[in-house]
Parts: C-alpha cells; sequence; structure tokens
C-alpha cells in the first residue's frame, strides 16, 4: 500500500480532536434526589395559556370514507398545556410520553381520540387546560375523468382540539387543496384561450359540540373541488386533459368567486360553527398572486 496512514486507537484520535475524559461530579444522579425547579412553588407573576412543544413529527394513522380507507402517513404535532403562576415551567418530556403510549395503543387521529388525548394530558401536567394541533397529508385516490386512470392526491389536513376543565373541548378541522382556476377576464377579452392558475385553498372550520362528520376532510374536500374551474389529477392521458380544460374553460373562477362560492357549501353542512377560508391562486401570467380570505360565523 503506497498511500499509507499510520492511525492511533479511536480513543486516542478522539483526545487528539479535542475529547476530554468527564468530570467526577458532585451533584446527585437519582431523580429522587434531584432539584426539581419546574415544580418549586414561587411567584412568576403571570400565568401562560400555552407552553409546550411544536415541530414534533410522528407516524399516525388515519381512517378515511375515500380509498385507501385506512393509511399510515406522519403527523406533525403541537402540544402544549397552560402554567399556573406559581409554577415555573412544565416537564415537558411528559407530552412526548404519553404520545408513545397513544401510539403503542393503535391509537386513530379522530376527533374522540385527540380530546380524550387533551384531557388525558392536561391530567398527566397538573394543569387546567391542554391543547393539541396536528398536521397531516392525507392521500385519496383519483380518477382520470376519460380514461378512469387511478392514483393517489392528497391534501394536508389539520385537526386542533383545546380541552379546560372548566369548559370542555373546542374543535376545530381544516384542509389545504390545491385546484385549478380559469381566469373570467382573460377569457372574456380573449379571441380565443384564456389563462388558468393554480388555486391553494385553505379552510378551517370551527365545528359545534359533538357534531362530527362521518369524514371532515372529504366534506372539506368537496367544497373546494367542486366549485373550482377543474380539479388536479396524478394521471392524465390525452382524452383525459381535453376534458379537463374543457372543463376549466366551462366553469372560470375569480379568486372572490371561489371563495364565496365555497363559503356557500360549508354554511350549508349542519356540524361547522363557523369557518375561515383562503384562496390564493399562484397566476400564470403576473409575478403575484391573487388572493382572498373570507370569515363568517354562524353564531
Amino acid at each position: 500500500m503506497k498511500n499509507k496512514v499510520h492511525l492511533p486507537s479511536k480513543q486516542e484520535r478522539h483526545r487528539h480532536f479535542g475529547s476530554v475524559d468527564p468530570i467526577i461530579g458532585t451533584k446527585p444522579t437519582e431523580k429522587e434526589c434531584m432539584a426539581d425547579l419546574q415544580n418549586t412553588p414561587k411567584d412568576f407573576y403571570f400565568p401562560i395559556d400555552h407552553v409546550g412543544i411544536s415541530n414534533v413529527s410522528h407516524p399516525v394513522t388515519v381512517t378515511s370514507s375515500l380509498s385507501p380507507t385506512t393509511q399510515t402517513t406522519i403527523g406533525t404535532f403541537t402540544l402544549t398545556t397552560s402554567l399556573v403562576q406559581d409554577r415555573k415551567g412544565i416537564n415537558m418530556s411528559r407530552l412526548t410520553e404519553l404520545l408513545h403510549t397513544y401510539h403503542e395503543n393503535n391509537w386513530k387521529l379522530d376527533v374522540d381520540t385527540l380530546q380524550n388525548f387533551t384531557k388525558d394530558l392536561a391530567e398527566k401536567m397538573e394543569q387546567k387546560a391542554a391543547t393539541l394541533s396536528v398536521q397531516f397529508p392525507w392521500y385519496y385516490e383519483r380518477f382520470a375523468p376519460k380514461t378512469e386512470k387511478v392514483g393517489l392526491n392528497h391534501s394536508q389536513a389539520t385537526i386542533t382540539t383545546s380541552y379546560h376543565e372548566r369548559e370542555g373541548w373546542k374543535t376545530s378541522v381544516g384542509l389545504r387543496v390545491a385546484v385549478t382556476t380559469l381566469c373570467p377576464c382573460s377569457k372574456e377579452i380573449s379571441e380565443y384561450s384564456a389563462h388558468n392558475q393554480r388555486g391553494i385553498v385553505t379552510m378551517n372550520v370551527d365545528m359545534y359540540p359533538g357534531a362530527w362528520p362521518e369524514d371532515f376532510k372529504k366534506d372539506l374536500l368537496d367544497a373546494a373541488e367542486t366549485n373550482a374551474s377543474a380539479m388536479l389529477h396524478p394521471i392524465l392521458k390525452r382524452p383525459d386533459e381535453k376534458k379537463v380544460t374543457e372543463q376549466a374553460y366551462e366553469n372560470p373562477r375569480f379568486v372572490e368567486d371561489l371563495i364565496r362560492l365555497i363559503a356557500a357549501d360549508l354554511y350549508e353542512l349542519d356540524w361547522v360553527k363557523g369557518f375561515q377560508i383562503e384562496c390564493r391562486n399562484e397566476e400564470s401570467i403576473h409575478l403575484h398572486d391573487a388572493y382572498a380570505k373570507l370569515t363568517f360565523s354562524k353564531e
């Protein structure tokens, strides 16, 4: 071997790059003997509404009324509790500890289960309130409109539920959906053709207590897609592409049109207490995006 390198032991190499031996400590190593700063009573001036952890990635099981009816996906969690004035902090390790306990019991991401989770979380943390919010990609089969070739589409779903020992639960759900929109103005003024946009619809919906729909994801997906110029598809052959482009031309939508039509559908859903809708069209002939936002409450 021409380029032979003399290497000392791994331990010596580590020392060469700065590693040192651990010191002999004087602080206790047993949990029972360690200081508990979070739970030492003292006046810390203010209570806190939410304290906890965010951006927690964890595998979850989701059920759906669309195929695949049961699927494993990745949830991104925010887990918080309230904090009383006379405590410095919370024991944050208990948050992920409870998350793993539910995971070991094969939980599914539905409203009932998440409400139980927030109640358990508040009690485990010895606090009055707790909140869980989770976002996850939801997959569903989509058939091409003419050839019926099937593939998987996906949207981003959200569930947020809060528990308070006196007030009970408040729950909201959401969905972010991509659709096609065709510009009515372009169609009106041009001799031929009209430009399309990719529309991003985001719906956040407050639910009446106990009025859970069979599948909120499908209800919100239908509200967005059936009011757009056309749906998006994972697979399109030439007959499908002809169908989709003609459908979009037959159903032009301003961003204002789309958001109002979606609002009408959400208003008609019995389980919907109120909603906020945002629509952003990624313009194909402008540098800017078109944007609209609408908020409505039935109460």
